[in-house]
């Protein structure tokens, strides 16, 4: 008989509990995982076409040399593996505050993690996203003050509601500007919200970058029999 839900693992965490479940949709008739983080549900394998499309987005405006490229929120996997198809990724940083998100993926917990931690190109890197972008530690502890072609995130539900008030920072003119420095001329910033484009938070974004564009991502949600929407920004730096 096929178990209907089985919590794969659970961690207390400096912001609450954290855990993973699966469970047989019986709408699809799939296997779902899932990530809460107490009673709220953070992420889903239900809902994945935004996080492929937040990869193939930012990395579509790059030209076709080798790339290096930083994920900040490892989630579920589906950013970061889709940016390692991509044949011009040379090296992917995947940045994750949470060990046990970590951990999920080196104990294969999660369909097609062995993909992701078996590559050579990828790093795992342990650390606060927010922090290392803001005290300047950087993505690389070997070297700090490495650049990248493409930074891609997808931590925060949106610019205007995130999980912690230190990451607001991040959608101020200074965070925006603080990022792009980490970025190569002519490199790739993306983001993904689950909010429609937010036209405040794009003159800001355009006040930082050459260019910024939303891109709404729409796709079927099978719990209402609909369809659902995020929003994907990228922008590119001068250069």
């Amino acid at each position: 008989m096929h178990s209907r839900f089985a919590e794969l693992a659970w961690a207390a965490t400096r912001i609450g509990e954290i855990s993973l479940r699966k469970r047989l949709d019986l709408t699809t008739q799939t296997e779902v995982y899932e990530v809460k983080l107490g009673d709220e549900y953070l992420m889903s394998s239900l809902f994945t076409a935004a996080e492929e499309e937040l990869a193939r987005l930012t990395l579509a405006v790059l030209p076709d040399t080798p790339l290096d490229a930083v994920v900040g929120g490892l989630g579920l996997g589906y950013t970061a593996r889709t940016a390692l198809a991509d044949d011009r990724i040379r090296s992917l940083v995947v940045v994750e505050a949470l060990a046990p998100v970590i951990d999920w993926h080196r104990r294969e917990l999660l369909p097609e993690a062995g993909t992701l931690t078996a590559d050579p190109r990828t790093t795992l890197l342990e650390g606060d996203f927010f922090a290392l972008l803001h005290d300047g530690s950087g993505f690389d502890p070997a070297s700090p003050d490495r650049r990248f072609d493409a930074i891609m995130v997808d931590i925060d539900h949106s610019p205007v509601n995130v999980l912690s008030p230190a990451h607001a920072d991040l959608y101020t003119a200074a965070g925006l500007r603080r990022l792009g420095s980490r970025l190569r001329p002519g490199g790739a910033f993306g983001l993904w919200s689950d909010d429609a484009p937010d036209e405040a938070f794009l003159a800001v974004l355009r006040q930082c970058f050459a260019t910024a564009t939303p891109h709404v991502v729409t796709f079927a949600n099978p719990l209402t029999g609909g369809t659902s929407a995020n929003t994907v920004y990228v922008a590119t730096a001068d250069g």
